[in-house]
């Protein structure tokens, strides 16, 4: 989003919060004079506009907002008759604010909505103890959500586009590269990079547990490979590519056609399997040619010389080619069990696919049991945010402080994923909490007891601090709401300066008691978990490598069972949470220098399709004696675990062994009796590896373990 589309973003959302705040503020207090439902009339704006991110827009984020209406009484609810001791708030508070938090595994609308709806029970839990004003609190809340769902109808902010819109406009880049060749390599590329799911709003990912999203969230990555396989295909193979090739990129071409015209408008997508049998067509004209003989009417050809001969460039490419029309055969796939759900018989691989025919319950299961663990960042983030908010709790009741709930809004809303990121905020955040209390302080002195001054000050300085807030920074955040505070802390009963004092200890204490909970709670945020995520991800998909090649290599009359990979799919996920969590803290998103960790996600993903793929439709080595390709291929699969064994030792500071050097390539081997394809998976392996090291090495030379510091 450019500056200028952000500040446009701002002002609107100011003025929503703004209106709906006003509309239901005012009435209640001099209309109906019921201060208590004034009060949440105010904040349930506040709370979801400002403090939450709801996704959407217009009619869409409104509904989203009512969504959350059920919840929020619940919380206030809760919140109002735990309130009779600080102990059960506190306790209440440990329970709402981990199970908040840890939302976050359904996705980023959850996790987007539960700061605003943490302060629902934050602001219901503090004395006094009033279970008679429950129906004042719930009304007044009540309202003031409504009002702010109808505000995001009447002034929404302009829609993006969804996220079957974003995968059909790839899958028709992907169709017309394949079908005429003409798309340059790095329009292709650009075309992969903007299906990131950094790169997209959190209202277009498709993040939940479900079936659809699951297989949108799949289609997706296939469609980013098949893109960045089709530019490599046009970097390596400019120009035609052979008859079977050509047709079968055809294919290709069709199927992402379709697949962007049934995303495109809802129609159910062809039944899958035309591209499997196109490229078991593929595979067929592939043996045939590897082994020499000629086509079917076609006058026997002359036996090509020993060693790499111009047929084995030809079956590399093809090779190529057969490895993209997998991605495409994938999105073809996903794309149909996106739109007609659980499917007739059951799509290969099924590890692959393991969520299609899962029930819905089931999935849920799974995403919240997988991070049940210390290892995920959710759960990390979830612990963390619970005990700084209970401590604050127990802290705000013990001490009697005024207006304690101030104290637990500056742990919500100062707390960072790193204690450094922490500090760095509660330092401006301190200053210009200091720099409002002092102005805010001599507004009450000098305006005394005049509620009808405080009441023309209110929305006025609703509107500049939600607007200059956010572009100016934190410490114009926290002083210009200090004045929003006390303006309408004033109307609801007599307050003097100390209003403004109260204010300060509080986030005084708030700030303290966040940066005590980052500093004894994963004070490193993601940093050190992407390390062990990425290291055991490397171990466990390069463990993949030789079994891999072995089923590839071995004559068997049954079939032999394909690499376990659902222990890698698994890390794969833990390791892409933890990514995106450490791309997201403060000071790593603009880090270049050290390991290159999307480049391990790339490699490890490079592994996993392998291992799907090779299994099914590699070329396998000629019968007869053992010969030198077998032995290349083993003997280099197992160099291959090796390294990514080596490379994770080296990303989390260990000692690895030395490198050893790369296997020679086969001599005076036939096609037939080399594995192409296993050579030109490993061979692209062994790059990745090379340039993945380097980007570790680059990092090694500074001081302490390479993946404790920085890193991109």
């Amino acid at each position: 989003m450019t500056s200028a589309g952000r500040r446009a973003t701002i002002l609107r959302r100011s003025l929503r919060i703004t209106v709906a705040a006003s509309i239901g503020f005012y009435p209640l207090l001099y209309a109906a004079e019921r201060p208590v439902a004034a009060l949440y009339a105010l904040f349930a704006p506040i709370a979801l506009g400002l403090l939450a991110a709801i996704p959407g827009s217009g009619r869409g984020q409104a509904l989203a907002v009512l969504r959350v209406l059920p919840p929020a009484l619940v919380l206030a609810t809760l919140g109002t008759l735990l309130a009779v001791d600080t102990w059960a708030a506190t306790g209440g508070m440990l329970m709402v604010g981990f199970l908040l938090a840890f939302a976050a595994v359904a996705g980023p609308r959850p996790a987007g909505a539960a700061p605003g709806l943490q302060l629902f029970y934050i602001l219901a839990c503090f004395p006094p103890y009033a279970p008679d004003s429950l129906g004042e609190r719930l009304t007044g809340l009540t309202v003031g959500i409504l009002l702010l769902a109808a505000s995001q109808i009447l002034l929404p902010d302009p829609s993006v586009p969804a996220y079957r819109e974003r995968l059909a406009s790839a899958l028709g880049t992907a169709a017309r590269g394949a079908a005429t060749a003409e798309v340059p390599p790095e329009d292709l590329r650009e075309a992969g990079a903007r299906m990131r799911l950094s790169r997209l709003p959190p209202s277009a990912r498709p993040a939940g547990a479900g079936r659809t999203d699951r297989a949108l969230d799949q289609a997706g990555r296939a469609v980013r490979r098949l893109l960045d396989q089709l530019a490599t295909l046009a970097e390596l193979t400019p120009g035609a590519v052979g008859p079977a090739s050509a047709t079968l990129l055809g294919q290709v071409a069709t199927v992402c056609d379709a697949c962007a015209h049934s995303l495109r408008t809802g129609l159910p997508p062809p039944a899958p399997g035309t591209l499997e049998r196109a490229m078991r067509g593929f595979q067929s004209e592939r043996i045939r040619l590897a082994s020499g003989k000629p086509a079917p009417g076609a006058p026997p050809s002359t036996p090509a010389p020993p060693g790499r001969t111009p047929l084995t460039d030809v079956l590399r490419r093809q090779s190529r080619v057969l490895a993209l029309a997998e991605s495409a055969r994938i999105v073809e796939v996903a794309v149909d069990i996106a739109a007609n759900g659980r499917p007739e018989d059951p799509p290969t691989p099924r590890d692959l696919f393991w969520y299609a025919e899962l029930s819905t319950p089931r999935l849920w299961a799974r995403r919240v049991l997988g991070n049940v663990t210390l290892r995920s960042v959710l759960f990390q983030n979830a612990v963390r945010i619970a005990l700084g908010l209970a401590a604050a709790r127990l802290v705000a009741g013990s001490l009697d402080l005024a207006h304690g709930f101030w104290v637990l809004l500056a742990v919500l809303t100062l707390g960072r994923t790193t204690v450094g990121a922490a500090w760095k905020a509660v330092r401006p955040a301190l200053a210009g909490n200091a720099a409002g209390a002092l102005v805010a302080g001599a507004l009450l002195i000098g305006l005394g007891s005049h509620t009808d001054a405080y009441a023309a000050l209110l929305a006025p300085a609703m509107l500049v601090g939600f607007s200059l807030g956010p572009l100016l920074g934190i410490a114009y955040t926290q002083g210009l709401f200090t004045l929003v505070v006390a303006t309408a802390f004033a109307q609801l009963a007599p307050v003097t300066w100390r209003l403004s004092e109260a204010r300060m200890v509080d986030v005084a204490t708030g700030s303290v008691i966040g940066l005590l909970c980052g500093l004894l709670a994963w004070p490193a945020g993601a940093r050190r978990e992407v390390v062990r995520a990425m290291a055991g991800l490397l171990r466990t998909c390069g463990g993949l490598v030789p079994p891999t090649t072995e089923e590839l290599l071995t004559p068997s009359p049954a079939p032999r069972a394909s690499p376990q990979t659902l222990p890698s799919v698994h890390r794969l996920r833990l390791a892409e949470a933890a990514y995106v969590q450490y791309r997201s803290e403060s000071g790593t998103a603009s880090e270049d220098a050290g390991p290159d960790w999307h480049a391990v996600l790339i490699v490890a993903d490079h592994m996993l399709m392998g291992a799907y793929r090779l299994p099914r439709f590699g070329l396998r080595p000629g019968t007869g004696p053992p010969n030198p390709s077998a032995a290349w291929a083993r003997a280099s699969a197992a160099g291959l675990e090796r390294e990514a064994d080596r490379i994770a030792s080296l990303l989390t500071g260990d000692h690895p062994l030395p490198r050893t050097p790369p296997v020679p390539g086969p001599e005076r081997c036939s096609p037939a009796s080399l594995s192409v394809d296993l050579e030109v998976w490993m061979t692209s392996l062994s790059h990745q590896f090379s340039r993945l090291e380097a980007s570790v090495v680059q990092e090694g030379d500074g001081q302490g373990p390479p993946g404790h510091r920085r890193g991109g």
